[in-house]
């Protein structure tokens, strides 16, 4: 992955993280738990943390696109 985000995939992200709920928390390794909200600031910022959930979000993706999660 590229040191910058494309925009497109942070405005993909970000609408996938506003579908979380907003009483519950994401635990990202030894970073700590995060709400929807910050994780949404993190991808903004394209921090570490912003950077990681992005990563994770798109090995999501693909795992659906190649058919390893129906």
């Amino acid at each position: 992955m590229t040191n910058e985000l494309s925009e497109d995939i942070k405005k993909l992200v970000i609408f996938r993280l506003e579908t979380l709920p907003s009483n519950r928390k994401i635990s990202i390794g030894s970073q700590g738990e995060f709400t929807k909200d910050e994780l949404i600031d993190h991808v903004k910022k394209e921090d570490s943390v912003g950077k990681k959930i992005v990563e994770v979000e798109l090995e999501f993706l693909r795992a659906i696109k190649e058919g390893v999660i129906v």
